[in-house]
């Protein structure tokens, strides 16, 4: 009897020590990379994060299922990246007010420390509840324009007249704003035009998130996915592959500097540095 407990009183210890280290497995997996690269810092410039407005998880046509949104990290590293940069911030949403999180990416063991300070950040947390409509914004006004992504992208950013249409203008703005996002925000940029008529994001290089790790994770539900709609709007789609391509990563500038994308959830800090060096390196 003393031996089975000490067996019990084992593994019990195992499992609580394996539980507290699982978010140290996770990014030594490749779940939120740090990033360890050159910053910039570009005071008195702005930035704008879109993000969606969907907030549940259900195949086209259905209206239960479990709770989504944007996918916390997806928004979080961009807006602390910006913001520390010396930015000023702004946070539109496609239909405005608040804004729906994920609950499951705020949870333990997947919360960043981006996570944990936005949780702590009463001003950031107000920007969220009272989120700009994406039609209301005078996207003219940006430097950075970032669409962030999360499972409720995939329902509402491509099907956005007003989002494509404010692509369209950041685009071709005075300021020359560097466009981007991660995972399924790129489906933000699907059909923005240009003034020829055609699909603005044809023919340049591009990311998201893969097809590979929408089946992994067993979403394939979703109306659109990253990988498959870039690909039929014409763009040269890159990216990394791991065992799961939840532990990949990728970031992609097309060749005239004016989009970068991350592939997903774990390229949210380096996508949003990139932007801000290339937006930096033209006062050079």
């Amino acid at each position: 009897m003393k031996k089975l407990f000490t067996a019990f009183v084992v593994i019990i210890t195992i499992a609580g020590i394996t539980l507290l280290a699982l978010p140290t497995i996770l990014h030594k997996a490749g779940l939120h990379p740090e990033y360890n690269g050159p910053t910039t810092k570009l005071p008195g410039m702005r930035a704008l994060i879109v993000t969606t407005s969907h907030d549940v998880l259900a195949a086209p046509g259905e209206t239960e299922g479990p709770a989504t949104g944007v996918m916390a990290s997806e928004f979080t590293h961009p807006y602390y990246t910006f913001l520390d940069g010396g930015m000023e911030v702004d946070i539109a949403s496609i239909e405005g007010g608040q804004i729906p999180i994920d609950p499951g990416t705020l949870r333990f063991p997947v919360k960043s420390p981006e996570d944990e300070r936005y949780l702590n950040d009463p001003v950031a947390q107000a920007k969220v509840k009272n989120s700009i409509p994406i039609a209301d914004v005078d996207i003219e006004q940006y430097d950075i324009v970032f669409l962030s992504g999360g499972w409720g992208a995939a329902y509402d950013l491509a099907q956005s007249p007003a989002l494509a249409q404010k692509v369209s203008e950041s685009y071709y703005g005075d300021k020359e704003a560097v466009i981007g996002g991660v995972c399924h925000g790129v489906l933000g940029l699907v059909n923005a035009r240009a003034r020829d008529g055609e699909l603005l994001i044809a023919g340049r290089r591009m990311t998201g998130v893969t097809d590979k790790q929408i089946k992994e994770l067993g979403i394939e539900m979703t109306p659109l996915h990253p990988e498959t709609a870039l690909r039929e709007a014409g763009v040269v789609f890159e990216n990394q592959s791991a065992f799961r391509d939840i532990f990949a990563t990728h970031v992609t500038v097309d060749d005239e500097e004016r989009f970068v994308t991350g592939q997903n959830q774990n390229s949210g800090l380096e996508t949003s540095n990139v932007m801000m060096q290339v937006l930096a390196a033209r006062t050079e």
